[in-house]
């Protein structure tokens, strides 16, 4: 309608006439792509502060659209050359320059893809998202640990380590952290069922302490099927007064840990070394995926208080310290070729 109207308007209006011929040529002016049949796409970037004729002279010199004063005097008819949203947005010589127009001046930016993986800790997302561009690693972490952040989430903790759901998300260049922030944490809130609270009340647990040990077995386990299991060995270890003994949160307490644990770190006493504290660490080491809560919240049904890698991505779970013993020097000092 608004293209029929317009074509109408200046038809009318133009001092030619010469028939059918003026309406195509405009039609071809206003409406027609620069090229219908190249439809590689380009991202194209409208800084802050852009004048419109700044951005339909880009437009044109990136080979987008046939002519800048085309989209000017469409966006000037329309009253959107006053509306354009500052950002990315992927664009083809194949489209129209009153769909180019329109995608500006509806915000539908290019969106960068950022996935966080079951298990990743908050130190792991900082560098991807700052190497998707689309925002500095140091704002992420900064916002990471903002008090007000955190209050204003409910969240009663020193960082949002294990408040961060594990998904595949897409956001704008230039997202602010807060944003990000907020969205990964909605995930998390949208999948914690209303009866998981009840559960938490008849495990003695707070969710900080629930998302704490969920972390632990994430870290732990080689496959979703052995969760239960591990949950179950970790829940049965705290019931006695156990120390978890658990390798992840060791490593997770070492600044900047080279992948090689040793008999001395065991040893060196960190809020999150599992084999000197008794009972959790202070907060989760990762951000734990679905499955890895739901077995924190549901452990199987067992009497195993230990377990060691079988090297296959398993484990050997003992209801003893010396069945354990020997499934160690089975699988870990005599390994299989």
């Amino acid at each position: 309608m608004v293209r029929k109207l317009l074509l109408t308007i200046l038809y009318v209006a133009t001092p030619i006439v010469v028939g059918l011929g003026v309406y195509k040529a405009l039609d071809t002016f206003f409406f027609s792509p620069l090229n219908p049949g190249d439809t590689s796409t380009t991202i194209f970037e409208v800084p802050p502060q852009s004048t419109f004729k700044g951005i339909a002279r880009d437009l044109e010199s990136q080979g987008l659209i046939r002519s800048r004063w085309s989209i000017i005097a469409f966006a000037k008819i329309r009253g959107q050359d006053t509306s354009i949203m500052a950002g990315e947005y992927e664009f083809s010589p194949s489209m129209r320059p009153d769909e180019i127009l329109e995608k500006m001046a509806s915000g539908k930016m290019f969106l960068r893809k950022i996935t966080l993986k079951e298990g990743e800790s908050m130190r792991e997302i900082g560098p991807d998202l700052e190497k998707q561009g689309i925002l500095q690693q140091l704002d992420f972490e900064k916002a990471l640990s903002d008090g007000g952040l955190l209050q204003e989430l409910g969240i009663t903790a020193t960082s949002l380590e294990g408040y961060l759901f594990p998904n595949t998300y897409q956001f704008p260049r230039n997202t602010p952290a807060k944003k990000i922030i907020e969205t990964m944490h909605e995930q998390l809130q949208k999948r914690w069922l209303p009866e998981w609270d009840e559960r938490l009340t008849q495990l003695s647990m707070t969710k900080h302490q629930l998302l704490t040990l969920a972390s632990i077995i994430e870290k732990e386990s080689g496959s979703t099927d052995e969760q239960p299991l591990i949950s179950s060995v970790f829940h049965n270890r705290l019931s006695k007064g156990m120390k978890l003994q658990a390798d992840p949160t060791v490593i997770y307490g070492i600044p900047n840990f080279n992948g090689n644990i040793t008999k001395e770190d065991l040893q060196t006493p960190t809020p999150y070394n599992t084999y000197v504290i008794t009972g959790l660490p202070p907060g989760p080491i990762a951000n734990p995926g679905l499955s890895a809560i739901k077995a924190a919240l549901y452990p199987a049904t067992s009497n195993f208080l230990y377990f060691v890698a079988n090297g296959q991505g398993g484990h050997v779970f003992s209801e003893t310290l010396e069945q354990h013993n020997e499934s160690v020097n089975m699988y870990q000092k005599n390994p299989s070729p």
